[in-house]
């Protein structure tokens, strides 16, 4: 599993911050060509915990002369948040590595 470390108060995965709003997390700097957002569509209790269930990754472009529809470079659907991180992060590394 990734290091864990918070910096200027933000969580970080694998080096980049990760921020929760409500049920949308972020992850990535918005200083770089693209970011991830998920969206956890709905939940479900295991062990009385509240764990999502279905999330919806998105790789995004954080270029403001980009009109916001456009801005959505990839989506998919996964079941759990592991899974949705997981490809996420895929797409992520590959497309900062092609804007370098």
């Amino acid at each position: 599993m990734a290091e864990k470390k918070k910096e200027n108060g933000f969580l970080l995965y694998k080096g980049k911050p990760l921020v929760r709003n409500e049920n949308t997390i972020y992850y990535g700097d918005m200083n770089d060509p693209f970011v991830l957002v998920l969206q956890i569509t709905s939940t479900k209790t295991v062990k009385n915990l509240v764990v999502s269930d279905r999330v919806v990754v998105q790789l995004v472009s954080t270029d403001p002369d980009v009109r916001p529809r456009d801005r959505i470079v990839k989506k998919a659907e996964k079941r759990g948040l592991y899974s949705a991180m997981d490809i996420g992060t895929v797409w992520l590394e590959r497309e900062l590595e092609k804007s370098v």
